[in-house]
C-alpha cells in the first residue's frame, strides 16, 4: 500500500483539526446561553413573539382584501359543460291506430360566458372598504410592534430592578449581621443590652424573608423576559448610571408629542381605518337601491338540446347588456342602512374617545419623564444624605452616643432610599419608552439610542 505524501497529509490534518474546532465552537455557541442587551432582546422578541406574528399574518390577510374586492369589477369568464342521456317516448295516432315510439339519445351543451360589470355601486363601495380594511390591518401590525417594545422594555427594566433589589437586600443583610455581631460583643463586654441583640436579630430575620421575596420576583421577571425573547439567556446588561446622568432622555414639549401622535399613532390610524370602513359600509347599504348593469357576451353550442333538434348541433352567439334594479326587498335595505349608520356613529365615538384617552396617557408619560428626572436627582441627594446619616450613626454608636436601634433605622432608611432611586430610574425610562410607542415613532434608531444607556462592556 502506498503512503500519503507528507505535505498532503499535513494539509489534511490541518483541515480536519480546523473542522473539529469549528464544530466545537458552534456547539459551544449553541449550548451556552448568550447575554442580552436591549438591542439583542428586541431582535429576538421581534422574531419570536406570537402576538406580533399573528398581527403580521393578519396584515398579510388584510392586504388580500383589495384584490378580492377589485376582482368583482373585472371581467368574469366562465365555462359550463353538460351531457345527458335521454329517453324519448311518444304516443301518436296514425290512421286511427295508436303508435308508440321510443328513442334513446345523448344531448349536451357547451357554453362560454364573458361578463363585464359596467355599473356596480355596491362593488365600488366594497373596493373602497377593502382598502380601509387593509390599512386597518397594517395599523394593527404597527400597534402590535409598538406594544411589543413596551412589553419588552418593561420586562427588561423589571428584571434590572429585581437584580438591584437582591443586591440591596444582600448589602442590608451584611449591615444587620455586622450590627448583630457588634451588639453581642457589647453585651459580652457589659456595655450593651439584650434589646439591641433582639432588634438586630429581628431585622436580620426580616432580611431573610425579603431576600426570598426578591429572588422570587427576579425569577418571575426573568421568565417573563425569556418568554418574550424565546430563548434562555445568561444575564442582561445593567443600566449605566454615569451614562444616564450624562445623557438623560429629552422629554421635549408635550404639544409636540401630541402632534406626533395625531400623525403616527397606530391606535388612531387603526380607528380611522375602521371609521372609513364603516362609512363605506353605509355607502354599500344605500347602493343596494341603485341599478346595476353588466355587459354579457356568450357562445353556446348545443347537441340535441331539445326534442325538436335531435341529432342536430346548434351554435348560438350573443352579446348584450343586462340591467337590474331592486324595487322592493322587504325592508331589508332600509334596515341595513340604519344598522350601517349606527355602526358609523359608534366608530366616530370610539375614535373621539381614543383620542382623548391617548392625550391623557401622553400627558401622564410626559410627566413621568420630566418629573422622573427631577425625582432621580432628588433621590440621588436623598441617598447621599442617608449614607452620611448611616455613617454618622455607626460612629456615634461606637462613641456611645447612639443606640443600636438608631443605627438600624439609619441603615433601613439608606436601603429604602437606594431602592426608591433604582425604581425611579427604571420608572422614568419605562415612561420614556411608552411616550414614544404611544406616538408610534419608536424605531430601531431610538432603540439604539436607549441601548447606549446600558453598560454593555461585560457582554459578549
Amino acid at each position: 500500500m502506498t503512503s500519503m505524501p507528507p505535505l498532503l497529509a499535513r494539509k489534511l490534518a490541518l483541515l480536519l483539526a480546523g473542522s473539529v474546532l469549528a464544530l466545537s465552537a458552534s456547539a459551544a455557541d449553541t449550548a451556552a446561553p448568550r447575554r442580552l442587551d436591549l438591542d439583542k432582546a428586541w431582535h429576538a422578541a421581534f422574531a419570536n413573539d406570537a402576538i406580533l406574528r399573528a398581527a403580521r399574518a393578519g396584515a398579510e390577510a388584510g392586504a388580500e382584501a383589495v384584490p378580492i374586492a377589485r376582482a368583482q369589477l373585472l371581467p368574469q369568464i366562465g365555462i359550463s359543460l353538460g351531457r345527458n342521456f335521454n329517453e324519448l317516448e311518444t304516443d301518436t295516432t296514425v290512421l286511427n291506430r295508436p303508435v308508440n315510439t321510443r328513442q334513446d339519445y345523448y344531448s349536451g351543451t357547451r357554453a362560454i360566458t364573458l361578463r363585464q360589470p359596467l355599473l356596480q355601486p355596491v362593488q365600488w363601495a366594497a373596493l373602497r372598504q377593502a382598502g380601509a380594511q387593509a390599512v386597518e390591518a397594517e395599523a394593527n401590525l404597527a400597534n402590535a410592534r409598538q406594544q411589543l417594545v413596551t412589553r419588552l422594555a418593561e420586562a427588561y427594566f423589571d428584571l434590572l430592578l429585581a437584580d438591584d433589589q437582591i443586591t440591596l437586600v444582600r448589602a442590608q443583610t451584611q449591615a444587620h449581621a455586622s450590627q448583630l455581631e457588634a451588639a453581642k460583643k457589647a453585651l459580652a463586654a457589659g456595655s450593651g443590652i439584650r434589646t439591641d441583640i433582639d432588634e438586630a436579630q429581628a431585622r436580620l430575620d426580616l432580611d431573610t424573608a425579603l431576600a426570598l421575596e426578591a429572588r422570587q420576583q427576579r425569577e418571575i421577571t426573568r421568565r417573563r423576559l425569556q418568554h418574550l425573547v424565546g430563548e434562555p439567556f445568561a444575564d442582561i446588561a445593567p443600566l449605566g448610571i454615569d451614562r444616564l446622568r450624562r445623557q438623560p432622555p429629552a422629554a421635549g414639549e408635550l404639544d409636540d408629542w401630541i402632534t406626533l401622535a395625531e400623525e403616527n399613532s397606530p391606535e388612531l390610524q387603526l380607528l380611522r381605518a375602521r371609521l372609513e370602513g364603516a362609512s363605506e359600509e353605509l355607502n354599500k347599504a344605500r347602493a343596494r337601491h341603485l341599478p346595476t348593469m353588466d355587459a354579457i357576451a356568450q357562445v353556446n353550442r348545443g347537441v340535441s338540446d331539445n326534442i325538436n333538434r335531435i341529432n342536430s348541433t346548434t351554435t348560438q352567439s350573443s352579446i348584450g347588456v343586462q340591467f337590474n334594479m331592486a324595487l322592493f326587498s322587504g325592508g331589508g335595505v332600509e334596515a341595513a342602512v340604519r344598522q350601517a349608520r349606527a355602526e358609523l356613529m359608534r366608530a366616530q365615538e370610539n375614535l373621539a374617545a381614543q383620542r382623548l384617552d391617548l392625550n391623557l396617557r401622553l400627558h401622564r408619560e410626559h410627566r413621568g419623564v420630566t418629573e422622573g428626572l427631577l425625582r432621580i436627582k432628588a433621590m440621588e441627594q436623598a441617598v447621599i444624605s442617608a449614607e452620611q446619616l448611616a455613617l454618622s450613626s455607626r460612629r456615634s454608636y461606637q462613641a456611645g452616643a447612639r443606640t443600636t436601634i438608631d443605627v438600624l433605622n439609619a441603615e433601613q432608611q439608606l436601603a429604602t432610599a437606594r431602592r426608591d432611586l433604582a425604581q425611579a430610574r427604571y420608572t422614568m425610562l419605562g415612561a420614556y419608552v411608552r411616550l414614544q410607542t404611544l406616538t408610534g415613532v419608536f424605531d430601531d434608531r431610538r432603540l439604539s439610542e436607549l441601548n447606549t444607556l446600558l453598560d454593555s462592556t461585560t457582554l459578549q
